[in-house]
């Protein structure tokens, strides 16, 4: 088409007109996506922040709102935060910082699916105010491969337990999170939660955690606790009390390091190390722990305590040596005694045999039922009848002790057993004295098996 020179004037009016329309009915879309050239002067100041580092608590901050059609699980779930670290307890600390904050969401969030839901975390710890006193690991359950830590409130309140376990990278990450039966069972409401019951992380009270539960009232002195947790025809009553009682003279603790090494794991046989420390030396001592179940829905119990290693520690550091102030020796048709020593030819009680029989008065006013029996018993030297008389005053003196002490007269019985007992003998296989020998037999030993 030709156009005359003054036809041209109106070209670019009518293409100018075009343009317009086209913004107007829903072109700018296309006019915005031609590349625009940004220069200093167009960029508002952004003040600087410094950014948390990786795995922080800090890093986990307070969560957006989800998006219309998601939940906060699934907002949880795409964040993708599950802590990792090269040490399990760092994992640990974490999720107790988050608790501690009330974070429950970012808590959650941080020990994955295999842990408690946000939900689950407000219902048994926000619904009280509940938070974190401190993070202990409770020992191994797998060599260098899984360990359980402990999240505790501070109260009578069950912890939360974190197991850990260890990546092929080396990292560390919640395998489960659980928290103890009984934390649970007053809260019905939690029948509301999405997932099955029997496939809630309720924990199972696994050999690891009887072990625990029942050093722990050993430590504690809580004789009636420790006792609920071992097979009372292997053990002894007098065992746990030796254990209050070396725990409590000895000044004991468990090792925070490794307080439990798992010696093996089977369907209905556990064995553990025990690692304590002193509050005077960081010297280590042992003792091994093993516990059986006879079927797998029958409670895990202790069934044997061999505590030969920290007797002999015990001696050495609290006894200055002498293996005769060790409070538990074996009887001779089996099981275990309590066992009190006394200077030549006294009947009175050291501070050391006080500090002892306070434990056991303890263990006696726990059931004014119960009742003892104290023997009294003398070396060879001097007549019979004297002998006697004096192995009835040192079971006296005991007496007259625990019954200071609170224990009903009543439930103690005394017996003189003068020199016919000898624990060991009062003279050598020559015929001649034995120093050694008599010094064991000066004693009173005390029959706690109820």
């Amino acid at each position: 088409m030709e156009y005359e020179d003054g036809d041209r004037d109106w070209v670019p009016l009518l293409i100018a007109v075009l343009l317009a329309l086209l913004l107007v009915g829903g072109g700018a879309w296309w006019f915005l996506r031609i590349p625009v050239a940004v220069t200093e002067e167009t960029v508002e100041p952004v003040e600087e922040v410094e950014s948390p580092g990786e795995g922080s608590p800090e890093s986990l901050g307070q969560l957006a709102d989800p998006t219309e059609g998601e939940s906060s699980q699934d907002v949880l779930d795409s964040l993708g935060v599950k802590v990792q670290a090269a040490d399990p307890e760092d994992v640990a600390r974490l999720i107790a910082a988050q608790l501690e904050a009330g974070n429950f969401q970012q808590a959650a969030s941080a020990m994955g699916d295999e842990g408690l839901s946000s939900l689950e975390l407000q219902r048994i710890l926000g619904a009280n105010g509940a938070r974190p006193q401190g993070v202990r690991e409770v020992g191994e359950l797998e060599t260098n491969r899984r360990k359980r830590f402990a999240v505790e409130f501070g109260d009578e309140r069950e912890p939360l337990y974190l197991d850990l376990a260890k990546r092929e990278d080396g990292q560390w990450e919640v395998e489960s999170a659980r928290l103890a039966d009984e934390a649970m069972a007053h809260l019905p409401e939690l029948e509301e939660v999405d997932a099955p019951p029997g496939e809630r992380n309720v924990p199972k009270h696994d050999a690891l955690h009887v072990s625990d539960a029942f050093l722990q009232a050993a430590l504690a002195q809580e004789f009636e606790k420790a006792k609920r947790h071992v097979d009372t025809a292997r053990v002894s009553d007098a065992k746990i009390a030796a254990m209050c009682i070396l725990f409590e003279e000895g000044h004991y603790r468990l090792d925070p390091v490794k307080p439990l090494k798992v010696l093996f794991n089977r369907e209905r046989a556990a064995g553990y190390l025990a690692n304590v420390l002193t509050g005077e030396k960081d010297k280590p001592a042992q003792f091994t722990l093993s516990l059986v179940r006879p079927a797998p829905d029958v409670p895990w119990r202790v069934s044997e305590i061999n505590l030969d290693a920290l007797l002999a520690d015990y001696a050495d550091r609290v006894a200055g040596g002498d293996v005769y102030y060790t409070p538990l020796v074996p009887k001779p048709e089996g099981g275990d005694r309590l066992v009190l020593f006394f200077g030549f030819d006294q009947d009175n009680l050291v501070p050391r045999t006080e500090r002892q029989l306070s434990i056991v008065a303890d263990v006696l006013k726990t059931d004014p039922n119960r009742k003892l029996t104290i023997s009294g018993h003398a070396d060879a030297l001097g007549s019979e009848d004297y002998n006697r008389t004096l192995s009835a005053e040192r079971a006296e003196a005991v007496r007259r002790f625990l019954v200071a002490q609170g224990v009903r007269a009543e439930q103690i019985v005394t017996i003189a057993a003068g020199e016919a007992e000898p624990l060991r003998p009062n003279e050598t296989e020559a015929g001649e004295d034995n120093p050694e020998g008599r010094r064991a037999n000066r004693r009173t030993e005390i029959y706690l098996d109820f």
